[in-house]
């Protein structure tokens, strides 16, 4: 397993990690099998998404906007939210390789999500082949 460390400098974020999981599977040596992407956070996230068009994106970070803070929620810490957030996207994805490459279709990259940033997290990568 390979962990990667992402920095993040907003409370709500997509940073692309894609050439960073290429990489890796390029040095594993592994031509056909499966990538595992797993973020070990609570309030953070991992998704495939399009990576040619950045409106997506905002778009994405806009309308995570409407999911907003409640004084009902009772989580003491107050990040509720990113809580919801990181349920909603999941925290893992798990990705097939083929001649040691990920198989995305031709508009999607791997995205990290942040959601209670600024912070410095972990994404661990495991790489399984044949």
């Amino acid at each position: 397993m390979h962990t990667l460390t992402v920095t993040t400098s907003k409370n709500c974020e997509f940073i692309d990690i894609t050439s960073k999981v290429v990489a890796l599977i390029r040095q594993s040596g592994i031509e056909e099998g499966i990538c595992t992407v797993f973020v070990p956070h609570t309030t953070a996230a991992v998704t495939i998404n399009e990576n040619a068009d950045p409106d997506v994106l905002h778009d994405i970070v806009l309308g995570l906007s409407f999911i907003r803070d409640n004084p009902a929620f009772r989580h003491a810490e107050g990040n509720s939210v990113a809580h919801i957030r990181s349920s909603l996207f999941g925290v893992s994805e798990t990705i097939l390789i083929s001649k040691s490459r990920p198989v995305l279709g031709t508009w999607q990259g791997i995205y990290f999500c942040e959601f209670d940033g600024p912070r410095n997290r972990n994404v661990h990568v495991s790489i399984l082949g044949n």
